[in-house]
């Protein structure tokens, strides 16, 4: 039987089992449901050829390469390096990237999450650089790797937080506790807390960062309706169409002269030929542990940064949960999440290593690439870190496109971070929404986890310093990284609440939305958790935190 044919029927029965659901409030558990699903994905299976997910994959690349590159420009100047080492740390970033993501998908939550730098790490690194110690270092380029020796120290001290706490099974008991009404918080702030790095990116270059964000929305959502021939085109690949576009534009101002005589500010963010990449990336280059020397140890840097490594834990949390609602998959098992903060561990030990001088999470704008997408294969994921290991070792190549005016990534950002806080949001309809108490956990944590953050962001641009300031510096860091953290804030106020307000009451357990996720709070009682996240190579008896099974992810098959 033909492919067309199979698709014909199995349409067919997709539709009645759809209609039955409307009309006659089908159970989600109804294994008819399950087939609805199946037959989804054998549709997509059979309608989407290798050569889509190779482009799905390489526009997963090109989502997180905004993050790559921007976090070591930032950071490899104050360290003392130049173009050149700037060029290897962004190689050395996106190869141990390509490690961990590939690490997660195949052992981890095997959720179609890429893992990728964070800038949670980066004030404990900038609280690093400006340590007393390398101040006497007259040679910048010895100053670089002293200072990287330093990070590299103290993410791998770092590591083992997040390692003991996932594989132990520790974290698993933490996350029993997390309830529709607490993840809104979290969540939400996990995408809206970054609007810092959306619009006022998009602002320092408009007549680039402009075009590119009306572009985006203009392809991905409005394009598709007027064409319907199109339509699983134009919105799964908006990303290369507008990027492609406006960066081809933003290379015609700039030889045609446009910012010959602009501020030397605005020819580094508009300008396409001002990242000093190119020319300083080697041809082939494969990064490799201990590049830059021994690591150095510092017991109170590796407390600041095992309090980052904690930070992160909780975002990367939310950040989970946002991969699983866009991804199609049953809520996440807490011994899954554990699992996957246990490897996500792994990848801080790994960024420590071969000395990125950045930890390791996951990257919240590929979450909400899933949304754009609506595609939820960790094929795919595993696709784009194989970009991520191509372009990495080919430098030249990998450097045109870490070239990118900042302007065009904070406009993807605009619409990425906006999809995950709208995931969280999502949770809402389990809540019950017309309890007082439901109404005060959610202002109360989100106002918190937004006004908190903003008093000690705004505290430290203009005194240099947070709030907490001792002489001891890895404990002002200790104090003052958390609370910078918007999604941390919020997500902790909510947690305590949910869990300690009027909490026995026989009421609340449905107001908090808890009844909904019960059922999936282990492997034994709904069938599709084993498929989606079972480890591959009979790995599960290794795990036994997690008994798990086959190949279906994200109400996707893979392909």
């Amino acid at each position: 039987m033909s492919h067309s044919h199979i698709r014909q029927r199995i349409s067919y029965q997709v539709f009645l089992t759809a209609l039955r659901v409307l009309l006659h409030g089908v159970s989600l558990s109804d294994h008819r449901f399950c087939f609805c699903a199946l037959a989804l994905n054998l549709i997509l299976l059979l309608s989407l050829p290798i050569c889509r997910a190779i482009l799905l994959g390489f526009q997963h690349y090109l989502v997180m390469l905004g993050t790559t590159v921007l976090i070591p420009t930032a950071l490899v100047p104050q360290m003392g390096g130049g173009n050149e080492e700037k060029a290897k740390v962004i190689q050395t970033l996106l190869f141990v990237a390509g490690i961990n993501t590939l690490l997660q998908t195949l052992f981890g939550t095997r959720l179609p999450a890429v893992i990728g730098g964070s800038y949670t790490y980066v004030p404990t690194t900038i609280s690093i650089i400006l340590a007393g110690r390398f101040s006497d270092e007259p040679d910048p380029i010895e100053k670089f790797k002293r200072i990287m020796r330093a990070t590299q120290g103290a993410l791998i001290v770092a590591s083992t937080l997040q390692i003991v706490l996932g594989f132990s099974g520790l974290w698993r008991n933490v996350a029993r506790f997390l309830s529709p009404l607490s993840a809104v918080p979290l969540v939400s702030l996990v995408g809206f807390g970054l609007y810092e790095l959306g619009f006022p990116g998009v602002a320092k270059c408009i007549e680039i960062g402009l075009p590119e964000l009306i572009l985006l929305v203009f392809v991905s959502q409005f394009v598709p309706h007027v064409l319907h021939a199109g339509k699983h085109v134009f919105d799964r690949f908006a990303v290369l169409f507008t990027v492609a576009i406006v960066w081809l534009y933003a290379y015609l101002l700039t030889v045609g002269g446009a910012y010959n005589h602009a501020a030397p500010k605005t020819q580094a963010t508009c300008r396409t030929d001002r990242a000093g990449l190119i020319e300083a990336a080697p041809w082939i280059r494969v990064p490799y542990p201990f590049q830059w020397g021994a690591p150095s140890f510092d017991a109170g840097e590796a407390f600041a940064m095992m309090m980052a490594s904690f930070v992160a834990l909780v975002e990367s949390s939310g950040a989970y949960i946002a991969v699983y609602r866009y991804a199609s998959a049953t809520p996440l098992p807490p011994s899954i999440l554990s699992r996957g903060i246990g490897w996500q561990g792994v990848a801080i030990l790994l960024s420590g290593l071969f000395g990125t001088g950045n930890g390791s999470s996951v990257s919240v704008e590929n979450a909400g690439l899933l949304a754009l997408t609506r595609v939820g294969s960790r094929r795919v994921v595993q696709i784009s870190a194989g970009f991520m290991f191509f372009f990495s070792i080919l430098g030249k190549f990998g450097a045109v496109f870490a070239s990118i005016p900042p302007p065009i990534v904070a406009a993807l950002y605009c619409l990425f971070f906006a999809y995950v806080g709208a995931g969280g949001l999502s949770f809402l309809q389990f809540c019950n929404l017309n309890s007082f108490r439901t109404k005060f956990v959610l202002g109360f944590s989100i106002f918190l986890g937004l006004s908190v953050s903003q008093y000690f962001n705004e505290y430290t641009a203009i005194n240099g310093f947070g709030p907490v300031h001792t002489k001891a510096r890895w404990f002002n860091d200790i104090i003052n990284v958390p609370f910078q953290s918007k999604a941390f804030v919020a997500g902790c106020v909510a947690y305590f609440l949910d869990n300690t307000l009027h909490k026995k009451e026989g009421t609340i357990r449905k107001d908090r939305g808890k009844h909904w996720w019960d059922k999936y709070r282990s492997f034994k009682t709904d069938s599709r958790s084993e498929e989606f996240y079972s480890l591959p190579f009979n790995l599960n008896k290794y795990f036994p935190s997690c008994n798990c099974v086959p190949e279906l992810i994200g109400g996707f098959i893979e392909y």
